[in-house]
This record gives structure tokens, sequence and C-alpha cells, in this order.
């Protein structure tokens, strides 16, 4: 895949959005906490000191993306960038999924281009021996795998990497499917469990029983480990079902579709219930054929209410994170936030994540024309 192929698909993903032109029913108050030099395109992660961390996919202090974190200091935020990545580097470029943290307390993340071999990494970061007292405090970067783009896969996407009980790593490749990175001495093995998510740009998820789920553009599926490998059912097909997926208590499957009925091109909210063995799908929510969906998972908050971002084609606005309330048997929606573009910002594209106090974070990624790049926070 050439450099221009995969901008261009990054603006499609970007793109994939829905937006609904309503006020908004309820007060919050919404601040822009940073603009930082390149585009945020993935999820953001809190630490226990409430510490935010993220990625952009370009700029940074080499050029080609950079993993940053914001400080809450006095009644503001302190930027640093704690790696920042080469452009076309042996160390990876343009990550464009978050990072997580590692059993270890270590971050986590992939790069969606270059290395070694030209098709993107699985890194870690390690913070600093001792204390730093400075402004910048570069992280130490270790290369856990180089994707070949041969049988092994290449070029991550937008999802997150997630870990098992035993610290293995799992994660997906617009090339390969669904890997598996098992620690092997001082290095780690990278193996494919399942070729059938290639083209997939997000990630997969457990449930409490060590199955793993995800989407890929025409399906959703799910992975069960056995003695002989993973063995993979299909549960929905559908136009378009590749936001990534999130789970509930209950075992339901909530995502964002690119396409509604009959290919309208709609995006919608689903959720998938299991019955006996058969799944089924309600729409909690079309927006209408002329959005799309999101390659951004939903997020459930505390009560249980549902929230995602969705980036707008620009000429239908700025993008906007929606609420989804349950309500007996149905889902109540409301517009949470629109976004304003310019210093606003514009293009929501990554996840959002709450705090132990209710504040939501997230990002846009200053994908639409007149709108910037920004990490948010939005107080109830």
């Amino acid at each position: 895949m050439s450099r221009s192929t995969r901008r261009i698909a990054l603006f499609f993903c970007f793109a994939l959005s829905l937006a609904v032109l309503t006020n908004l029913a309820q007060a919050q108050t919404y601040t822009v906490l940073y603009t930082p030099d390149g585009a945020p395109t993935g999820g953001l992660i809190l630490d226990q000191q409430g510490r935010i961390y993220g990625t952009t996919v370009y700029g940074g202090t080499r050029g080609g993306g950079q993993v940053f974190r914001l400080a809450r200091e006095g009644e503001g935020w302190v930027f640093s960038t704690i790696y920042g990545f080469g452009y076309q580097d042996q160390d990876g470029s343009e990550p464009y999924a978050g990072v997580v943290f590692g059993p270890d307390g270590l971050l986590y993340g992939t790069t969606g281009a270059y290395g070694a071999y030209g098709y993107g990494t699985v890194y870690s970061l390690q913070p600093p021996p001792t204390v730093c007292h400075a402004v910048t405090c570069p992280w130490t970067e270790t290369i856990l795998y180089n994707f070949t783009g041969g049988a092994d896969g290449g070029y991550p996407g937008f999802g997150s990497l997630v870990f098992d009980q035993a610290g293995n790593i799992y994660g997906t490749t617009y090339l390969g499917g669904v890997f598996k990175l098992t620690r092997s001495g001082s290095g780690w093995t990278e193996s494919v469990i399942w070729n059938g998510a290639a083209g997939s740009l997000t990630g997969v998820v457990f449930d409490s029983a060590g199955n793993l789920f995800g989407s890929t553009a025409g399906s959703v599926y799910e992975l069960s480990p056995t003695q002989s490998g993973w063995t993979e059912k299909t549960l929905y097909t559908g136009e378009d079902a590749g936001s990534g997926v999130t789970l509930d208590a209950y075992g339901d499957i909530f995502g964002i579709s690119g396409a509604g009925p009959e290919g309208a091109n709609n995006g919608v909210v689903y959720q998938l219930s299991p019955l006996n063995g058969v799944w089924f799908l309600t729409q909690l929510q079309d927006f209408g054929d002329q959005y799309f969906g999101s390659v951004a998972p939903p997020t459930f908050d505390s009560q249980g209410n549902l929230y995602g971002p969705i980036p707008s084609w620009p000429s239908q606005g700025n993008g906007e994170i929606f609420k989804l309330t349950r309500s007996g048997d149905q889902w109540i929606y409301t517009p949470y936030h629109e976004f304003t573009g310019g210093s606003g910002g514009a293009g929501p594209i990554g996840a959002v994540v709450f705090d132990a106090n209710g504040n939501m974070y997230g990002t846009t990624s200053g994908v639409v024309i007149g709108g910037e790049g920004t990490v948010w926070e939005i107080t109830p």
C-alpha cells in the first residue's frame, strides 16, 4: 500500500461519519486542553494520576508522529512529547492507534508504516529511570516486532492493542488480520491467529471467558481459543460494521456501522444480542444516508450510557459526540456535543474515555477544512 493510498484510506475513514444538526439537549462545559502538532487519530488513556496519553499520526519532534502526555498543573495542562517517531524511519512512523498500558506498566502501541521493512511496528515505551523535572522527558522505545508485509501482515490501523491474562499481545493489521505476540526469551514471536480480518482498520476486545471479538468492513466475528488454535464464528454480516466493537456486562456487542438498511450508506449505531446461539441485530440510532459510520467503537459511562465520536463530511459539519441512554427496551439519542470547527476542533475520530469523576476526554483530528486537531475535555 503506497503512502498516498494510505492517506486516501485515512481520509475516507475520517469521513465515515454521522451528524445530527440539532440543539444540544443538556448543558456541559467543553474545554480544549491542547492543540498538538499533528492529527490525533487514536483514542486516549488516563493513568492513575489523571494524566492523559495519546498519539498524533504525524508531526512531533521528528516529523513521523508522536506519543504525548498531558499533565494537570494548577488550572491548566502541560503538554509533553514522550516519544517522537522519525519520518519514514526504522523506529516506525504514523501511529494511527492510541497507546495502552501493559501489565508491566509500560506503554504499548503500533505504528502504521515504516520500521525495518516498511509495513509498521509494534513498540513499547519505558519511562526514564529517574524522576525528570524538565518539560520534555523522552521515554525509551523498544521495537517488539517489525511487520514484513508477508504472511505476518502489515500496516496496523486505528485499533489499540489488548493483552490476555498471560501477557500476550493481540491486534490487527490491514494486510494480515488478527495477530498475536508471544514473549520468547528476550524477544517476541508473532503469529496470525485469523487472517479473515484482513482489511480491518480496527482492533479486538476480550470477553471474560477469553474470547476475542472484532469487526471487519462486512462482519462482526468471534475468535475462541482451543488446544489446536483459534476458532472463528461470524456473528453478523452486513454492509459495513467496521468501527470496532464494545461489549457490555451482559455479553451484548455494540458498534457503529457505515451502511444502513438496504445499503443506503446510513450511519447506524447497532447492538448484537445472543439468543439460543443466534445473534440478533437491533438498530439503536439511524443517522440518515448522508452520514457514515466511525472507525472508533462506542464507549459506556458508569451509568450505562453509550457515547461515540462522529466525524462529518466537510459539507455536513464538524462532527459530534453522540449519547444514547437506555429507557426500558429503547435507547434515547442526544447529540451530546457538536464541534464548531476552527480552534474548537473538528473531525473527531478516536474513542472517548472517562475519568473517575465522569469527565469525558477525546480528540479531534482536524481533518475537516476549517477545524483543528485538539485534545478536549467535557465536564457534565
